[in-house]
This record gives structure tokens, sequence and C-alpha cells, in this order.
């Protein structure tokens, strides 16, 4: 039989691939990369775009061509203005499971002003209360 360990938490990052946050929403795919290549090959670029507004999220991932590339990339990009913003530079981390959402497809409808019941009040009938 064998045992599982938990691996430290480093094991889990990924090496090459980076988490570039705090982009301006301006900021494209190969202005990024022409900064990064400052550091070494950049294998792939992408901006995280918001899939309703079609516009960025603010942040990206980045894969450099070596382990090596990519810590350089961090020391030397992380704090960096870009577009009048400091750049977060950081290894990515595996996405973590979300658990998944409901989906609503239609409103509630809102308040609908005061429906408690009572009816028209014609003011012949003796109130209640």
């Amino acid at each position: 039989m064998e045992l599982k360990t938990k691996q430290p938490h480093s094991s889990f990052l990924m090496g090459n691939r980076l988490y570039v946050a705090n982009l301006s929403y301006q900021t494209s795919d190969s202005e990024l990369e022409e900064i990064f290549q400052q550091c070494g090959t950049v294998s792939s670029v992408q901006i995280v775009m918001d899939r309703d507004t079609n516009r960025s999220r603010g942040f990206g991932f980045i894969t450099m061509g070596s382990d090596a590339e990519a810590q350089a990339a961090i020391e030397q990009l992380n704090g960096k203005d870009l577009g009048g913003r400091e750049l977060r530079v950081s290894e990515a981390r595996p996405r973590e499971d979300r658990p998944p959402q409901k989906r609503s497809f239609g409103g509630g409808g809102g308040d609908r002003g005061d429906r408690g019941g009572k009816g028209f009040d014609r003011g012949d009938r003796q109130k209640r209360y």
C-alpha cells in the first residue's frame, strides 16, 4: 500500500507561467509581450477579457520560455509602472475547483407594489382592524 504525503504549497506553482495583475484596460497582448521579452522568450500572452463587455478584466497570464526567465521577469517587472499602473507579477497557480454556480435565466419580477390581500377598497365597508 502506497502512502500519499501532502506536498508543500510551492510544488503547486506553475514554474514558467506568470500571473500579471493591475493592468490598465488599454494594455494589449502585444504591449505586454514586448515588455516581458526584456526578460527572455515569451511563449504566450493572454489578457483575460470580460465575456459580456469584451473589455480587459485587468489581469492576464504570460508563459515564459523557462523557469529562470519567469523568475527574472518577476524580479524585474513586479512593481514596474505600465500605463500609469504598478504591475503585480507572480507565479501563476492552478485554478481552484469552484462549486457549480446556479444559473438564473430571468428576473424575480421586482416589487410590484402593495398586494397585501386586502382587495379593492370601495369605502362602503367597515375596516376590520
